[in-house]
């Protein structure tokens, strides 16, 4: 590694201003999970100019994961989980195909020699893009990788959403629009201590690699389905705050030969990515006939990734957004709940 020496003061000042200035400007500009994506740079803005070493104590990790769980599991109703009814059948095969294409996906990838197969599989993986990112270290995948792969996906799903919304459904616009309001602030604050405390000491108790992201999730699910604290969610200050935390780690991990090694990888994880989501979309035509809902409903439910702009989307054409929500959730809670086992069976063929 090249560059001059910093102390680490300066160091840190260089991570948090770069980080701050590329979030504002990456937010004026709508980029999804902004503050990710710049805290990402800002960590490799140090690394990648200078020896000095950075780290981050371990317990910002593991506050970052349960922050990010957390959020995940505030937006998962099990009410509407259940509303799906008689269509679950049909919603949960297509889902299962959903997955099944990712992962071939990602072990198409793996036939790089520098990618390995439980990098493939997560880097490729179609939902929960911040959450596989803040566990891609435990698993045992290239948390490099698999971070610039996943919003790739989520780049690549936003940027085809309205082209293929409007040249193939053309629907109206201005319907409606989508309502993520939470509670008011101390109940916010209230919920986030006392499902990330329990998080964590659960985490603590199980013995699963991704347990300091389940265990949060799993509380936040539990506490918004009972409804004890009314419908609250992370503050989106903690909600930057944990993407911060995961970003820069990622980030200050980059050195130049990491990052000219996922340059060269771009062009076929591209191709890749594009013909993932035409498949989902032909599983989204085969949702809309095996079940009554229309088809860009059935579209929109199927995506792989960008969930809130796919639900605005929704929302905006008159679309059922609490359909398209519960499908896409559905996903993600399969996602996450076989990543553990994933990454054991993926490990030890590996091994």
């Amino acid at each position: 590694m090249t560059g001059r020496e910093r102390s680490p003061l300066q160091a840190a000042g260089l991570v948090i201003g770069a980080t701050v200035v590329l979030a504002v400007g990456f937010s004026l500009l709508h980029v999804p999970s902004a503050v990710l994506f710049a805290s990402l740079l800002g960590g490799m803005a140090h690394a990648l100019t200078s020896p000095t070493v950075l780290a981050l104590p371990p317990w910002s990790f593991r506050i970052g994961q349960g922050l990010i769980g957390i959020t995940i599991g505030a937006l998962i109703s099990l009410s509407a989980l259940a509303d799906l009814g008689s269509a679950l059948v049909p919603i949960v095969l297509v889902t299962l195909a959903t997955i099944a294409i990712s992962l071939v996906a990602g072990r198409l990838l793996a036939l790089r020699d520098d990618v390995s197969e439980v990098t493939g599989a997560f880097a490729l993986i179609a939902g929960g893009a911040s959450g596989v990112v803040a566990v891609a270290r435990e698993l045992g995948a290239d948390e490099r990788v698999v971070t610039v792969i996943q919003y790739l996906r989520v780049f690549v799903v936003l940027v085809t959403l309205p082209l293929v919304t409007g040249v193939v459904f053309d629907p109206p616009h201005g319907l409606g629009s989508l309502d993520l309001a939470g509670a008011p602030l101390p109940e916010d604050l209230a919920y986030t201590a006392v499902t990330l405390g329990l998080g964590l000491l659960i985490a603590r108790l199980v013995p699963i690699s991704t347990a300091t992201l389940l265990g949060p999730l799993a509380v936040a699910v539990a506490l918004t389905a009972t409804g004890w604290l009314g419908t609250p969610t992370v503050p989106v200050p903690l909600q930057w705050l944990a993407y911060a935390l995961i970003g820069v780690q990622v980030g200050l991990r980059f050195t130049r030969a990491s990052l000219a090694s996922i340059a060269k990888m771009l062009p076929v994880v591209l191709v890749i990515i594009v013909t993932m989501v035409a498949a989902t979309a032909g599983l989204g035509a085969l949702l809309a006939r095996l079940t009554p809902v229309d088809g860009l409903t059935a579209y929109l439910a199927t995506t792989p990734g960008g969930l809130f702009a796919v639900l605005a989307t929704a929302a905006d054409s008159g679309s059922d957004v609490t359909y398209v929500m519960a499908v896409q959730l559905l996903r993600l809670v399969l996602i996450l709940a076989m990543v553990p086992g994933l990454a054991a069976l993926l490990r030890r063929r590996a091994g």
